[in-house]
């Protein structure tokens, strides 16, 4: 899918959160001088073409009291990652999950699990159902906890990248 113009306008108009509105498309329509159908419509384009992969809340972990965090990091088989990572992000306490290459022979995992808890024997508890998830393709693994927050947000598109 190409993007024109408006379509990235309206990326960066909406890539930090629609407006808390009772009527957030009409509101991000005015911003851009579009009419509200136009938005939705273009919203859902980019969504069928997989440009935009969903619009969903955002809510602050640690406004809700997870403030044990943790990365868990895992070697898995590689002819099983994939399958498995799929279960493993599907799961309600993990936020992200994706598979990255080995750094042999310092670092051997090849699949990383965003784990979330309100203190760390509940990260530890939810990293032992990861365990029994991917039972014997699990070869070891780690956690990495978080202490602090450099930077919270994703990938952002500027306006007027062409």
């Amino acid at each position: 899918m190409t993007l024109d113009a408006s379509d990235r306008r309206l990326i960066a108009a909406t890539q930090v959160g629609l407006p808390l509105t009772p009527a957030p498309y009409q509101e991000v329509a005015t911003w851009l001088g579009l009419d509200e159908a136009e938005v939705i419509a273009r919203l859902a384009a980019m969504q069928d073409k997989g440009v935009i992969r969903r619009i969903a809340l955002a809510p602050n972990h640690y406004a809700l009291g997870m403030s044990a965090n943790g990365m868990s990091v895992w070697n898995v088989d590689d002819n099983r990652a994939s399958e498995l990572g799929t279960i493993v992000g599907a799961l309600d306490f993990v936020s992200h999950c994706y598979l990255r290459p080995r750094a042999l022979p310092d670092w051997p995992y090849n699949m990383f699990a965003m784990i979330h808890g309100s203190n760390r024997d509940e990260v530890e508890a939810k990293r032992r159902d990861i365990a029994n998830v991917l039972g014997d393709a699990c070869n070891g693994n780690d956690i990495l906890y978080s202490t602090r927050i450099l930077k919270k947000t994703g990938f952002r598109l500027p306006a007027s990248e062409g």
